[in-house]
């Protein structure tokens, strides 16, 4: 017989309809669309809404100067040049007459040389930088003697910054510092620490000529709104204890971003409240101060914190980040982020929604908001990170973060896709009832190839009997055992086709390579030559007697290349486990089988499917490299322009695996052989100038297989999270211990801080970049297995329950196999793990045991939260609550794994023919994880 050629017809079709005639045809999507738009650039404007606060229009009394530019640092070796520095005086002459400076080197001595040349009308008190290294601080020391002698601006002369504060110097030490210079300068001089240094050590006040308080109530937790009460409580106290002293507050500010401390909020409004209402009652009242700071400073981040970067008031390209006089905004370019994100929402929903517009509104509504939702979320990441001062390393994993929430909402909206369509949809283009064929109609020969390996005998006999039932008047049985060393497994099956007649063959092919996808290429090598129709079964398949009748015809249609019935089981009411199993299975089968029909896009499996042979022969068999041939021999055959149907009726129903183990291997085995297919037709799927697929083909394909690329995220942000808990926990508990004790010795807290830092950590609670795009796909992906099922799996609640509890049991062991399948050419083959003498309860313990450490471990990370930081802010709690939610797919796992020790009886589906005894599900076990 001539085989049949795959038809050739255009991928794309001129579309010459008017386009006010296509718009007609979306208007009631587009109406949709345009009102969850306009719900999001009012929800940007209502967020956005413009602060009023006092305005200030004198002069601030003094700023604290620190002339670094990107890149610069006071840590490194990269120091301001005189044009810079000349450039930032300029800069803040026009606000100011007062700058405060830190050191005494690096050229930043040379700033009152600097502005009396250039005629600047400043006033400099000039600091110096004092720590433990003696050598150097004298050497500091003496450039500040010399430039404070030969300046004519320096008005003031501070010997050292928070010294004391760090530890650095003892009063004792920095008094002895302050008596130097006093004796060699003609200007006042003094040191500058918190106000509770000054208090705790009154001979520093005595050894001074002035005190210089620094008040930032930000570190001390306060809300802004009490922030003004408590700096000048503090002043009043310091000025009390210090009668006849003048006080210079030496720094005062808050943040314009970072960290909440307590209820202390980083933000550009704070920031511009707390001090347009500080400049006013400083002028009432006459103080002296410094305002930390001119210019953001994010070398600071490193040892200080996010928040370290943001005081000033300049950013660090020297632009103001709020005027002194009218209304702030938090955001003031918040109306293009707004546009651009609501805009690209819009096109992103249009995108799929054009494609169907039969579903209904409420179809609509929800993508709508998906999208809507998930765009401002990453517009949102994409506009902190362009506000924040990142190293190139820190912008590698941002970007690298930001591509991983390209990746979720690309998720989140086919996901929603697929849920609208299928639960709104209203009409279906692909559904054909699947008729027995009249009697007297001619149908071609159809050759059922049964592959085996260390099948039970008795499983096989059973498929065999059912075979030998077909109300099929031409078909052929080929049984094909490979690999099987036992003689006691195989014998039995080849007596019993000898048995069973003519039409059934049997091949034992012992040591044989490529495992089930060699077997079937021998299979096809032995079909019978008038055979036009290839069918593959598993070895636990009972099919109905009409299967053959009932699916062959529709290989009349010449474009057919293969058929697909689901994938159905006995055994679901043999014991909790196999009934959680039986439902998590039906979701696919009944829903998302059914959507990919629609496009002929169905992924092909291994069993209850048959292929037109001349097809088969054209795209060179089963693919021996692949674990999953069966899905790329399905998508081969589309690549060639072959159709394929779905019908959803049940035509043959097997096994389910035995234990948690077999199930999680199975999985696994279905994630990383897509990973094969699509490291193996890369091209296909991903080039959109390929041909080989259409539109909605590469669209099922890619983001079908995009939730199991979800489950590997999520595994590197539950890992990731981990770690970061590291220094969320340690950094906060080395504040309050002044040792750390690691492995029996103690370490200092400026040793575990620092070793921390340098790794990357920090007490930073990086949740709207890091966590909250997993926990956000997390919760729609229950929501949408609910309504899925709801609408389209005939089970109870309690039972859609029990199908996502399988669901999340297996997020740990894909998310593996995701990223082994990235970097690995094949898979291995695990053994099952045999523990029968063992309690069921540790059974099931050691079967899960990955998952129990990632359970023990983030539970384990949520307590050393709650303990670290005591629940002091939103962020504290709510690092905690997701880290709780990280771990549900764990406890899951574990559940999983209890409920299948548990001893179960073996029961019979209603309708079914016959139970399956306990050696038939292990074995069949066992062959879903080596086939």
């Amino acid at each position: 017989m001539t085989a049949h050629v795959a038809p050739q017809f255009s991928r794309t079709t001129p579309n010459a309809t008017p386009l006010p005639s296509r718009l007609s045809r979306h208007r009631g999507t587009l109406i949709v669309l345009a009102l969850v738009a306009l719900a999001h650039l009012g929800t940007w404007w209502a967020l956005n809404q413009p602060v009023a606060m006092p305005d200030f229009r004198g002069q601030v009394n003094g700023l604290a100067f620190a002339p670094y530019q990107r890149g610069q640092s006071a840590e490194g070796e990269r120091w301001p040049n005189a044009e810079q520095i000349e450039a930032d005086l300029r800069r803040v002459a026009p606000m100011t007459r007062h700058v405060r400076t830190y050191a005494a080197h690096g050229g930043l001595e040379r700033i009152p040389e600097i502005a009396w040349s250039t005629g600047l009308d400043l006033r400099i008190t000039l600091g110096s930088w004092l720590d433990r290294r003696l050598d150097r601080n004298a050497a500091e020391i003496r450039r500040l003697v010399q430039v404070a002698r030969e300046s004519r601006n320096v008005e003031r002369v501070l010997v050292g910054n928070e010294a004391v504060l760090r530890g650095d110097l003892t009063p004792a030490q920095m008094v002895g510092y302050i008596q130097q210079v006093r004796r060699q300068v003609r200007q006042p001089v003094s040191t500058a620490e918190p106000w509770h240094v000054w208090m705790d050590h009154p001979e520093l006040g005595e050894a001074v000529d002035f005190i210089t308080i620094h008040l930032l109530p930000y570190w001390e937790g306060l809300p802004v709104d009490d922030a003004l009460r408590f700096i000048m409580e503090k002043y009043d106290a310091v000025q009390a204890r210090f009668p006849g002293k003048r006080i210079v507050i030496g720094e005062v500010g808050w943040p314009s971003d970072g960290r909440d401390i307590g209820a202390a909020r980083a933000t550009r409004v704070n920031q511009a409240q707390f001090l347009r209402t500080f400049f006013n009652i400083a002028e009432q009242r006459g103080l002296d101060y410094f305002v930390m700071e001119a210019f953001d400073q994010p070398w600071k981040v490193s040892f200080e914190g996010r928040a370290a970067g943001h005081w000033g008031m300049y950013d660090l390209d020297r632009a103001p980040k709020w005027p002194l006089v009218g209304a702030v905004q938090e955001t003031p370019g918040w109306a293009f982020w707004a546009l651009g994100a609501s805009l690209f929402a819009f096109l992103c929903t249009f995108f799929f929604l054009k494609r169907r517009p039969d579903i209904r509104w409420q179809g609509k509504l929800l993508l709508a908001a998906l999208s809507q939702g998930a765009v401002a979320l990453t517009t949102t990441v994409i506009l902190a990170m362009s506000e924040t001062y990142l190293s190139t390393a820190a912008g590698i994993v941002w970007a690298a973060l930001i591509a991983g929430q390209a990746l979720l909402l690309a998720l989140l909206l086919s996901d929603g896709f697929e849920l609208a369509e299928t639960v709104w949809g209203r009409v279906n283009k692909r559904r054909w009832p699947a008729l027995p064929a009249p009697v007297g109609a001619r149908l071609p020969k159809v050759s059922v190839h049964l592959p085996i390996c260390n099948e039970p005998p008795a499983m096989v006999r059973q498929t065999l009997d059912a075979l030998a039932e077909l109300d099929y008047p031409d078909f052929e049985v080929l049984v094909i055992d490979n690999n099987t060393k036992d003689p006691a497994l195989w014998e039995p099956v080849a007596e019993h086709c000898a048995r069973l007649g003519g039409r059934f063959r049997f091949f034992h092919l012992g040591q044989w390579p490529g495992f089930k996808a060699g077997a079937l290429n021998f299979a096809l090598r032995e079909t019978a030559p008038d055979a036009e129709v290839i069918g593959v079964l598993d070895s636990d398949y009972i099919v109905r007697p009409d299967w053959l009748r009932r699916m062959v015809p529709f290989f009349q249609r010449p474009e057919v290349g293969f058929t697909q019935s689901p994938q159905d089981y006995r055994d679901g009411e043999g014991g909790l486990f196999k009934r959680l199993m039986f439902w998590e299975y039906a979701g696919f089968f009944k829903a998302g089988m059914v959507t990919r029909n629609e496009r002929n896009a169905i992924i092909q499996h291994g069993t209850m499917t048959l292929i037109r042979k001349s097809a088969m022969e054209a795209a060179g068999g089963w693919a021996e490299w692949c674990i999953c041939e069966d899905s790329e021999l399905g998508l081969k055959l589309m690549r060639a322009g072959w159709e394929a149907v779905y019908v959803p009726d049940s035509m043959g129903r097997g096994v389910m695996p035995d234990d948690f183990a077999a199930y999680r291997k199975q999985r696994h085995r279905w994630a990383f052989g897509a990973v094969q297919i699509c490291k193996g037709h890369w091209r296909a799927l991903l080039n959109p100038f390929d041909r080989s697929l259409t539109q909605g083909q590469r669209f099922h394909f890619v983001m079908g297989w995009m939730p199991w690329v979800g489950d590997a995220l999520g595994l590197a942000f539950v890992i990731g999270g981990l770690i970061w808990s590291i220094g969320l926990i340690a950094i906060p508990l080395t504040r309050i211990h002044p040792e750390v004790v690691l492995l029996g010795t103690a370490f200092s807290t400026e040793w575990v801080r620092t070793a921390l830092t340098a790794i990357g950590l920090s007490d930073e609670f990086p949740i709207l970049l890091f966590m909250l795009p997993s926990l956000g796909l997390f919760v729609f992906k229950l929501a949408q297995i609910w309504t899925l099922y709801r609408a389209r799996v005939a089970c109870g609640p309690w039972d859609r329950l029990g199908a996502a509890l399988g669901g999340l049991a297996l997020t740990h062991t894909i998310g593996k196999a995701v990223w082994q399948g990235f970097f690995k050419r094949r898979a291995h083959f695990a053994r099952t793990p045999k523990m029968e003498n063992a309690p069921a309860l540790v059974q099931g313990l050691l079967t899960a045991r990955q998952e129990g450490i990632m359970l023990l471990l983030l539970l384990l990370a949520a307590v050393g939260i709650t303990v670290a930081h005591r629940a002091g802010t939103w962020e504290a709690i709510l690092w905690t609550v997701i880290l709780g939610v990280q771990a549900i797919p764990y406890l899951a796992a574990v559940s999983m794994a209890l409920i299948a020790a548990l001893p179960a009886s073996q029961p019979v589906l209603a309708g079914t023919p016959g139970a399956v005894s306990a050696q038939s599900t292990a074995g069949q076990a066992v062959a879903r994880t080596e086939g």
